[in-house]
């Protein structure tokens, strides 16, 4: 059979959008049929990598469907869309294609703004932003200009994760199992003084307005706490060597049960310990070790705990006693002090140390119900009972020996409440061309000088070397050799680039005002568009991107450009796209091509496993290129497929199948309209005097009232289904369900009278207006072949009669060998099968069909169901 016309019917209708202006907006004067409302919907910025991946369109695709229904049902929308454009890809595609990152990032933009328009997405493209552009990263510099001012930037040396084959640093979260989250390649430490952002003096906002998101995912809220992780305890000064030997603890009430030490691998003594210690090269081994592995996993549960004995002692204030100091893995310096007290007793990780290197365990908080024995223990005690052996408050109940145990200390001088954070600074410095060019200079004279605002921006060199040996900033003196803004002597620049999370922490302002010279946006403008109403990106980005955008927001706030205190006020977290895998056990991941007869590689012979599914990735050769489906099916196929295959915040499963199903739906839509007639100007006169009726009305019968009831109970559902649930593939099932049934009609009873002719025509028109955001070049030439001549996007959103929409209710009474013994409450035409299911169901009719034989049942619809045993 035929398929219908699609390439010709979407590059048709792209071209007259686009030719007409359509997916413009302007916040001063909105489109007709508009409320002054505004939406701004937004999906996170795609980085240019040379192609679209079905993730991206899926992405898109559910925001385009939210763009276009607000715009329907009233809103001012805006629907942006940029390029996060700076990174480390650029780069090594210079080193390793011989290109410049600009050029190769042009190239990329421009053939992904191609695949973005051919989807018949309804972005503004005059809102376009390039993060890479010196017009978008002047505000980067100027923003970081403006923390300098207010202590918020500083410069200091620390240790950091440090990526050799990247040649930069990266910040704890882009450590992902030991490796860089770039290019895979193990992690190490490095000491270089860096540029941080204090983050951290926003931490108590940014986690108490976590609860003041209630549109976001509960799972994306967690994991921020969790992150910023705020904990209140004491700060205790233990002794080393006679020095004090500060650790922080949230468990007080354990500390006389403290049988050893630990520090973790990072901390700042630890050189010192080695160089002094009688087992250096064991130490020096364990510690280079430990820092290259995943901090994440270090602190994970099942994680083998180890450690090394530093030949220290370290001594409890409260006791006096001397415990062993360890340098130990599952201890972290980005928590605390980078150093703990072990009370193997009261805590699983020290209870599983002790019991590996054969330390002591005490219990200092006994069971209520039976005594704990040390050397009995299975596990840890952590939950609460009464502090013994414990000093001042032995007999206590542990959560009252908080307090007291904590208020001795204090008494004591032995430390000090203090409320402690996970969240550390942000490190920005990379040691990178491609990237924001920090606007610092260096003066002998002067010391660190700020680039004045006049001289934004600090603009990248173009004839940079790519050799890949080192920073190509740090390589260029013209570049690096300037005069100093105060003094006038020679100077140095900063050589360092910004973090590229930077680009967009405020990217979503910028869209408010695209083209302001004079700050990054306007602040009129934004007050107009901001916040983001809704917001859609992978959970991926929970911690990184949408913390740096919070804490940029807040900032921002405080620098009086704009009013509001969050970013964005819903969060939507689509699933992933995932697809069958091949994978040979000699060769790994292969191309389904490459397998040959009886699942055999075709390269090897060896044999090959499928049916894995995992998420799409060029590494595991499962990739679907969007290119490809487009033009054997058309925008519409996948964009339907694609919203139709699984709710949004749900995985979805590539399907062939699947898109071949959708793109036979489209067929079959497309033939319900072949017989149709363009209606002329009258006939959609009476048409829309038609629909005002029903609106009010709820008076009709026979197939009228069946169409005009399957009618309104679509709209019903799928203005539900978009507005309130976001369930966008029930939504489309609801309309699939709709075009089952008027295609199901008589075509010829469909002209019997004007009122069936108009209802029918009312059907097919809603079909195609309820349709049109998830597909929307093919219900644009529906829509015209229907005679209309606007656009649909500028069309309102169809109404409902809520009386029509109601399920038509009827009560159907069950019989047991033709006795009445209770009534159903049923929708009119519910199946046989259902209503004989319900009636065997029925509490009231188990009764008499219990431990009897049921001969059989018989349904007479609408009426009755008569149950016959014996």
């Amino acid at each position: 059979m035929e398929h219908y016309p699609f390439q010709e019917i979407e590059s048709r209708w792209q071209r007259k959008w686009r030719e007409k202006n359509l997916f413009s907006v302007n916040k001063a004067a909105p489109k007709k049929n508009q409320k002054i409302h505004k939406f701004y919907c937004l999906e996170m910025f795609p980085y240019p990598s040379g192609n679209i991946h079905i993730g991206h369109v899926r992405n898109y695709s559910i925001g385009d469907v939210l763009a276009r229904y607000k715009r329907m049902t009233g809103y001012n929308v805006l629907h942006p869309i940029g390029w996060d454009s700076f990174g480390l890809p650029a780069e090594n595609a210079a080193i390793e294609k011989n290109v410049h990152p600009a050029k190769w990032t042009s190239t990329n933009i421009a053939n992904m703004k191609r695949q973005l328009k051919q989807l018949g997405f309804s972005y503004d493209w005059s809102r376009e932003i390039a993060t890479y552009k010196p017009e978008y990263y002047r505000w980067n510099q100027w923003i970081f200009l403006q923390m300098l001012k207010r202590e918020l930037a500083y410069k200091k040396r620390a240790e950091v994760n440090y990526c050799p084959q990247c040649n930069t640093v990266l910040a704890n979260e882009q450590v992902e199992e030991g490796n860089c989250w770039r290019c895979g390649s193990t992690v190490t430490q490095k000491t270089l003084s860096q540029w941080f952002l204090k983050i951290s003096d926003y931490a108590d906002e940014l986690l108490d307005w976590l609860d003041r998101l209630p549109h976001w995912p509960e799972r994306v809220k967690l994991m921020q706490q969790n992150w910023i992780g705020k904990s209140s305890g004491v700060m205790v000064n233990f002794k080393l060597d006679g020095e004090d030997f500060p650790i922080f603890t949230t468990r007080p009430d354990t500390i006389y049960g403290v049988t050893f030490m630990a520090l973790a691998p990072e901390h700042p003594l630890v050189e010192k310990i080695i160089e002094e210690a009688g087992n250096p090269k064991e130490l020096k081994t364990f510690v280079e070790r430990v820092k290259a592995e995943d901090k994440i996993k270090r602190e994970s549960a099942d994680y083998e705990k180890e450690g090394v004995f530093t030949d220290r002692w370290v001594i409890n204030p409260l006791n006096k006693e001397k415990v062993p100091l360890y340098i130990a893995n599952f201890v972290l310096m980005e928590y605390g002090t980078g150093a703990i007290m072990a009370v193997p007793g009261h805590d699983q990780r020290d209870f599983e140390f002790a019991k590996k290197y054969d330390l002591p365990i005490k219990v200092v908080i006994q069971n209520k119900d039976r005594s704990l024995d040390p050397e009995k223990m299975k596990g840890a005690w952590v939950e609460d009972g009464i502090n013994v052996d414990s000093g001042p408050i032995s007999g206590l109940p542990n959560h009252q020996g908080i307090e007291e145990i904590t208020s001795y200390i204090e008494s004591k001088e032995f430390g000090h409440r203090e409320i402690n954070y996970r969240l550390k600074d942000w490190l920005i410095s990379r040691q990178r061309y491609w990237g924001t060019p920090i606007p610092i200079i260096y003066c002998e004279e002067c010391g660190i000088v700020p680039v004045p605002d006049d001289q934004l921006p600090v603009i990248l060199p173009e004839d940079a070397d790519f050799s890949g040996k080192e920073n190509p900033l740090s390589a260029k003196g013209s570049f690096i050799n300037t005069a100093c803004p105060r003094c006038g002597k020679a100077a140095k620049r900063e050589t360092d680039t910004m973090d590229t999370f930077i680009d967009s922490s405020w990217y979503f302002e910028r869209y408010c005002s695209p083209h302001e010279g004079g700050l990054p946006f306007k602040k009129d403008d934004a007050s107009y568009w901001m916040n983001v109403d809704q917001y859609i990106g992978g959970i991926e980005h929970a911690i990184l991107h949408l913390l740096y955008a919070r804490f940029f927001t807040k900032f921002l706030r405080d620098i009086k450009l704009i009013s509001y205190d969050e970013p964005f006020e819903r969060l939507l977290t689509q699933g992933m796209v995932t697809k069958e895998t091949y994978y040979c056990l000699k060769h790994g991941y292969i191309y389904p091509g490459d397998v040959g007869e009886n699942n055999r590689c075709s390269l090897c012979g060896s044999e090959v496993e499928i049916g894995r599914i995992e998420k799409m990735s060029k590494s595991k050769k499962n990739v679907v290129d969007p290119d490809d489906i487009v033009k054997r099916y058309g925008s519409d196929t996948v964009r339907l497929f694609i919203l139709f295959a699984s709710p949004p915040e749900k995985d979805l499963e590539w399907s062939e199948s699947g898109v071949e199903g959708s793109f036979r739906f489209l067929n079959r839509l497309y033939r319900l309209f072949k017989g149709i007639k363009k209606l002329q100007d009258k006939e959609i006169a009476r048409l829309s005097e038609f629909e005002k009726k029903v609106l009010k009305n709820g008076s009709y019968d026979g197939i009228v009232r069946e169409i005009l009831f399957f009618t309104s109970k679509t709209i019903k559902k799928v203005t539900d289904d978009i507005e309130v649930r976001f369930h966008l593939n029930t939504a489309i099932s609801a309309i699939m369900e709709m075009v089952n049934f008027l295609s199901g009609l008589d075509s010829k009873e469909m002209k019997n009278s004007s009122d069936i002719h108009l209802a029918y025509l009312y059907g097919l028109k809603s079909v195609v207006v309820l349709l049109s955001p998830f597909v929307p070049h093919i219900t644009e030439e529906l829509w015209h072949k229907l005679g209309y001549k606007s656009f649909l996007l500028n069309e309102p959103w169809p109404s409902f009669n809520p009386d029509l929409a109601k399920e038509d209710i009827i009560t159907v009474v069950i019989q047991i060998n033709g006795k009445l013994r209770s009534r159903l409450q049923v929708p009119r035409n519910t199946p046989d099968g259902e209503l004989e299911r319900l009636a065997l169901e029925n509490e009231k009719t188990k009764k008499y069909t219990e431990g009897k034989h049921v001969v059989k049942v018989i349904v007479v619809q609408g009426k009755l169901v008569n149950i016959v045993v014996k």
